[in-house]
């Protein structure tokens, strides 16, 4: 039997202040939305643009970054595994959600340059010593690149 996989990456805006609670267990889980914007041409031309709202939730260490340094309209990265849950609404009507849970993040922009961290508990902050300036205009050479 195949396995299955899946992975999303996104970047966007968090579109509103994360909310971090503890369950039962007593772990800890952060909840928020990421606005994705795509711009477009249309049929007739013109420049057109949607925008798509992906809910995340981080656990654990994530959990606590995320709900202390993001806020609503800050930049982010997350990549993780697409879930999706059942679940019977108050008037009784069974709906779902598809989400991301969160497996690594880099927060975007703002003073610092970003940061990043991974599921395997590594933080990291962004490189203050490369200048855009320090990256060189040469095109890439696609016979250098090994797959």
């Amino acid at each position: 039997m195949a396995r299955g996989f899946s992975k999303a990456i996104i970047i966007g805006n968090i579109t509103r202040d994360p909310e971090l609670r503890a369950i039962s267990s007593g772990s800890q889980v952060c909840s928020f939305s990421v606005a994705v914007n795509r711009n477009y041409k249309g049929a007739d031309g013109s420049d057109k643009e949607s925008v798509s709202f992906i809910n995340c939730t981080a656990w654990g260490k994530a959990a606590e970054i995320i709900s202390e340094y993001g806020k609503k309209g800050t930049g982010i990265m997350v990549s993780g595994r697409l879930e999706q849950r059942s679940y019977e609404a108050k008037d009784g009507s069974k709906r779902s959600t598809t989400e991301i849970v969160v497996e690594d993040f880099n927060f975007l922009g703002g003073r610092d340059g970003g940061s990043s961290y991974s599921s395997d508990g590594a933080q990291d902050e962004a490189p203050e010593d490369i200048a855009p300036d320090d990256i060189p205009d040469e095109p890439i050479d696609l016979s250098d690149v090994p797959f």
